[in-house]
């Protein structure tokens, strides 16, 4: 029997699988934050070993049984961080071939029926990657959010939410009834209270609050309607980008949607599926709720030179599900 490994590095934790050849899960693992923009290489070293060796424990197996391995790494994102990356997988001492990834794409790997296409994130942040079939060309965004003009996570949501608010309280705009909903969730005195709490701190409004911008909407504020569309289009430009770089605009590609912004369902993807068929009208939009470590294993089996048919990737997806 034949093993392989699945390691997905995030910010919040380091989830680890070990699978046999058919996809049965053996053993898994977790380990602590592991982007190395928060917690150092170390830091991501140590996060990496600890979701290894309980993986390797559950699966009552050794570390060299291991015959390839996937690599999904949160804050992987640029050519010139790859020397470092390997160097520190290879210290963890696995001994198997591997390939990483930045962790946006195991969730095109799991979320795709044949494991290319374009995959979308919309949940805290927002982010886009896409690979063509053969796993050669790989096309990007930033994923830097609105430092770089990128939307729409739940953050940059409330962002721009919180900046109409605040053009209706000073009369730039009219009345919206996102500020009475806002202000009645975090029992702000008025609507000049809450503005002067989220400018000085004292009222935190992040991207948790990105509901109420969805449920004001579906009562029919315009605004609130607005922002949703904005997201929606913001969303879809993501995706088309990408589409343009790998020359997808005529294919019957899927677009695999990751995060908890989709939840919101057909409002927000409505959007988003008018922006992209304006460009690539045969993309097939797919709500996706996947475990990316599901990818990370289906990344060590591609590692390891395992070439799985639709129907055995398939299979392999419908057991670890």
């Amino acid at each position: 029997m034949k093993y392989y490994l699945g390691i997905d590095i995030g910010a919040t934790k380091t989830a680890a699988l070990i699978t046999d050849e058919n996809g049965n899960p053996l053993g898994t693992g977790q380990g602590g934050p592991g982007n190395h923009e928060t917690v150092g290489f170390e830091g991501m070293e140590k996060a990496m070993g600890e979701a290894l060796s309980g993986a390797i424990s559950n699966a009552n197996i050794r570390i060299e049984d291991i015959e390839g391995a996937g690599f999904g790494i949160g804050g992987y994102d640029w050519p010139a961080e790859e020397t470092i990356m390997r160097a520190s997988i290879n210290n963890i001492g696995l001994k198997a071939p591997f390939k990483m990834v930045n962790d946006v794409t195991l969730g095109l790997l799991a979320g795709t029926s044949e494991g290319w296409g374009v995959a979308v994130v919309s949940g805290t942040g927002c982010n886009c990657r896409g690979w063509d079939r053969e796993h050669i060309r790989e096309g990007r965004v930033t994923g830097y959010g609105t430092l770089m003009g990128e939307g729409a996570g739940a953050s940059e949501l409330i962002y721009r939410a919180m900046q109409v608010i605040g053009y209706s309280w000073s009369k730039r705009i009219p009345p919206t009834a996102l500020g009475d909903v806002f202000v009645k969730h975090f029992n702000a005195r008025n609507l000049e209270d809450l503005i002067e709490g989220y400018t000085n701190g004292y009222y935190q409004i992040g991207a948790e609050s990105a509901p109420l911008v969805f449920q004001t909407a579906e009562q029919g504020d315009s605004t609130a309607c607005s922002l949703v569309q904005w997201a929606g289009t913001e969303l879809g430009e993501l995706a088309n980008a990408v589409i343009r770089q790998l020359n997808f605009e005529t294919l019957e590609i899927e677009i695999a949607l990751i995060g908890s912004m989709f939840k919101s369902g057909e409002m927000l993807i409505g959007p988003m599926r008018e922006t992209v068929h304006a460009l690539a009208p045969k993309a097939k939009l797919i709500p996706a709720e996947v475990k990316p470590v599901i990818g990370a294993v289906l990344l060590g089996m591609e590692a390891s030179g395992l070439k799985l048919s639709n129907e055995e990737r398939t299979k392999v997806k419908a057991v670890l599900a």
